[in-house]
């Protein structure tokens, strides 16, 4: 099936805000600042639990406002306004980020959580405008599209970034602050098509009191959360498997760089799991309509297991690289094929509201990711035996998500 205008606009999104995803989240930024804590004072291990507890006070933001947020943005013509503000404060911010003097940690670490509300917050409704942009029978596709585009197109970002830092001759702390600048620029870019063509199609008419009504439907949906059964049980599932898949994501550089590895090395081998990534995000929403995206997501649970027990004994470059392909080869996917088999089975005018719960779950999770990982490293010195633990959490997310059907109908608002 050909893609709209609005599909192509919504994907490329996923363009410019999986730059801050690799160079922000995962790759330069964890590595600038944990040297630059390290530098002023904090040793190794107490700069990775702070590395890590700036994710979960930033998520934990993000957890209160989505109830919120999400309801209201279900009104006609609020969607949008939502979107455009949480993406430009994410944008702006992270831009910032080029002028705090890195002997600032502090309030390096206060800007990054801004930068992380406003990607989180646009992400809100950003997955909801799936339901806008996409019919059932093509959700799969569209979402599979945006994370293997997103992954392809970072590709060119953080190819110059690296450039920059590493091979330019130029200071290299100055370069990784230009890096962060390239980061917000492209970001933005790429956000425009977005808000210029997709609109919000179904939505709740305005009424009196927003905020107040707004409230009282979360109330009316936790009342009957037993009626919404197959959401339910896809969320907490999703809660658990989710902050597993983000845990490892937030904390790939910093586990390299604790156990010795290059950072060159380092940066070379994200750059690969980037790409490695755009075939398979692309592979899983085909195989999603053959196998289901029920057992597709379980599969991915699967190679994250693999990927839990190859960590823990991981020593070189080549390991880190090894690891990084089975990473690259199913987070795309199962984030992908989550957000989709979401919207499938959410009421279509709620969308906002459903994906504000589906936001809260898959945010607080990773809340309890990072304090996990921080905390067992500062007791053991020992970052190995943190991420083993997260096996626990897939394998709850597992147990759950096998009592899902494997074709879910949609549930209308009670």
């Amino acid at each position: 099936m050909k893609l709209t205008k609005e599909e192509i606009s919504w994907i490329l999104y996923d363009c410019g805000n999986s730059a801050y995803s690799i160079i922000i989240t995962t790759a330069i930024f964890p590595i600038y600042f944990t040297s630059m804590a390290s530098a002023g004072g904090a040793t190794g291990a107490s700069a990775t639990a702070w590395w890590n507890y700036g994710n979960a006070l930033a998520t934990f933001i993000i957890v209160v406002l989505s109830p919120i947020l999400g309801t209201i943005a279900d009104y006609k013509n609020f969607k949008k306004r939502f979107f455009t503000f949480f993406a430009s404060l994410g944008i702006g911010f992270t831009a910032f980020l080029a002028v705090i003097p890195q002997e600032n940690w502090q309030i390096l670490m206060i800007l990054y959580v801004l930068t992380v509300a406003g990607f989180a917050g646009a992400n809100i409704f950003y997955d909801a405008f799936l339901v806008d942009v996409s019919e059932d029978d093509n959700m799969d596709k569209v979402s599979s599209s945006g994370f293997a585009f997103g992954y392809i197109s970072s590709v060119i970002p953080f190819i110059l970034c690296i450039f920059l830092i590493n091979f330019s001759g130029l200071d290299v702390i100055l370069m990784t602050k230009l890096s962060f600048v390239i980061t917000a620029l492209w970001w933005g870019l790429f956000t425009l098509p977005m808000i210029k063509n997709v609109h919000q199609k179904h939505y709740i008419e305005r009424e009196p009191k927003p905020v107040v009504n707004s409230f009282k439907r979360i109330f009316a949906t936790f009342r009957n959360i037993r009626k919404y059964k197959v959401i339910a049980i896809f969320l907490l599932a999703y809660f658990f498997y989710i902050d597993g898949v983000d845990t490892i994501i937030r904390n790939a550089a910093v586990f390299g760089e604790q156990i010795g590895l290059d950072t060159t090395g380092l940066m070379i081998a994200l750059l690969l799991t980037q790409i490695v990534a755009f075939p398979c995000a692309i592979l899983y929403g085909m195989l999603a309509k053959k196998f289901t995206a029920r057992n597709m997501i379980i599969f991915g649970i699967f190679t994250y297991f693999v990927v839990c027990l190859m960590a823990y004994r991981m020593k070189t470059i080549w390991d880190f690289a090894l690891l990084g392909f089975m990473i690259a080869s199913a987070q795309g996917g199962i984030q992908a094929l989550s957000r989709s088999y979401f919207a499938k089975i959410v009421p279509k005018k709620n969308s906002n509201e459903f994906f504000g719960f589906y936001n809260i779950l898959g945010k607080f999770a990773a809340i309890m990711g990072p304090i996990l990982i921080g905390t067992i490293t500062l007791i053991t010195g020992d970052i190995r035996k943190a991420v083993m633990s997260l096996i626990l959490l897939f394998g709850i997310g597992l147990i759950l998500i096998l009592r899902l059907p494997k074709e879910p109908e949609r549930v209308e608002k009670i």
